[in-house]
């Protein structure tokens, strides 16, 4: 095991941890697949979930022809939503509830495969909309029993949704995010196919890689699972276990790979090697933090996104103001890591080095910095925007980011330090701009 010091036994701790995964098939042209995958999970109606912008595109007519050929009955919808509400997903479940399906293909990003999780488990244990939802905002019950079969075909580089049991949703009358965990959400498999990668627009990819950056860092630098007090019962171990040893292997690879091919897949849209290494750390990403968790930068981000006022970035639905996901983890991540570095810095700095930074030489105390300053070189370089005030923001909505995201509490805790109120509205001060 990496870095076995940082999995001491400590007093009241777990002392052991859990590895959940989908099964994923990886490669060019395995959408064609998707037919005779499902027809092997049993499936004989199946609902086709996307968007308004995908269904009109040939990845949609590849997968709706591959089940058709299957013998499957194909029922469409393409009203997914990006960054989906609550509405939005209730609107999912009732169509799923009502048409009838005995299992889902969710074909798209992040938004698409959590909209797809969300209306299968509406449409197969109904119930009020908040009794899934994570507490202290929703009820936080306990998910009563398997749901159908879920096919994840992503589109995008960067959520990492097709190998985790989450869903995440803006909840609009708090303006902002919050989900639902559950492993029971977990995709029954994965179809990824880097080919889907090609059409995206720059500022797109480059948001997405952001994602799967984060996500990287913030489970291999998450307080370790030793720490997190041990379940009452052995199944109620959390998927938000905290770093460990199965996590750190596609933390760290992940890292390495966006260290050297994000800016070329954000530059390039023909550089397929590129493209198709960020899909794979993607990947690798989603199995992290689908069995460590991730911290403060995406719980920071749920509000970000929740109470965005008019910023509209390119390459995006242009219909309403949106701070896309990745986007809205990214301005708080070089404020966050330079404040947890302290906690364990060996590991900032191995998260440095592997995006391309030089640590030797570098002591304990320099370890935040380092990494906040290879984060911000490539928010530089892929023309992200400069913290909060980049999209909008300014030091007046300090109070209100702090107070919609201090009840993540399933992120905040995760992380190695801790985080109180003031911390997180200081942490927002120096989110505010960085160059």
């Amino acid at each position: 095991m990496g870095c076995c010091h940082y999995y001491a036994p400590s007093e009241g701790g777990d002392a052991a941890f859990s590895v959940d995964v989908s099964a994923i098939t990886f490669g060019r042209g395995v959408l064609k697949e998707a037919g005779d995958h499902a027809a092997a999970l049993g499936i004989s109606r199946i609902a086709l979930m996307t968007d308004p912008r995908l269904a009109g595109l040939a990845h949609a007519a590849t997968v709706k022809d591959a089940l058709e050929a299957a013998g499957l009955d194909v029922v469409v919808y393409d009203e997914v939503q990006v960054e989906p509400t609550d509405e939005s997903l209730q609107k999912a479940g009732r169509f799923a509830g009502e048409a009838g399906v005995d299992g889902f293909l969710s074909l798209g990003g992040g938004s698409v495969i959590d909209t797809t999780k969300a209306a299968n488990l509406y449409s197969t244990h109904p119930a009020e909309f908040l009794t899934y939802v994570n507490a202290p905002i929703g009820g936080g019950q306990a998910i009563p029993g398997p749901l159908k079969p879920h096919i994840a075909c992503p589109t995008t580089s960067g959520t990492g949704s097709e190998c985790t049991g989450i869903a995440v949703f803006d909840l609009l009358a708090m303006k902002a995010k919050t989900g639902i965990v559950s492993r029971r959400l977990r995709p029954s498999m994965a179809l990824i196919d880097p080919d889907t990668t090609r059409s995206l627009p720059k500022n797109v990819v480059a948001a997405s890689a952001f994602d799967v950056l984060s996500h990287a860092l913030e489970s291999y630098t998450a307080q370790p699972y030793t720490r997190r007090a041990a379940p009452a019962r052995p199944r109620l171990r959390p998927m938000s276990q905290g770093a460990n040893p199965w996590s750190d292997l596609g933390c760290r690879e992940a890292v390495r790979i966006l260290g050297e091919y994000m800016v070329r897949a954000v530059d390039d849209a023909a550089d397929d090697e590129a493209r198709e290494q960020l899909m794979w750390a993607s990947t690798l990403a989603g199995i992290a933090f689908g069995n460590a968790g991730c911290h403060a930068p995406h719980g920071m981000s749920y509000s970000v996104s929740g109470l965005v006022r008019d910023f509209q970035p390119e390459g995006y639905p242009a219909e309403l103001p949106i701070v896309p996901h990745g986007m809205s983890v990214i301005v708080n991540a070089p404020s966050v890591f330079r404040f947890t570095a302290e906690a364990c810095p060996e590991r900032h700095l191995e998260g440095a080095r592997l995006l391309g930074a030089e640590t030797r030489g570098a002591t304990p105390e320099d370890a935040g910095e380092v990494l906040a300053g290879e984060i911000i070189g490539l928010m530089r370089k892929t023309e992200m925007p400069n913290g909060l005030r980049g999209v909008g923001y300014g030091a007046a909505d300090v109070a209100a980011l702090t107070e919609g995201s201090f009840p993540q509490k399933r992120l905040l805790d995760n992380a190695p330090k801790e985080i109180t109120r003031p911390v997180l509205s200081e942490l927002y001060v120096s989110a505010l701009s960085y160059w």
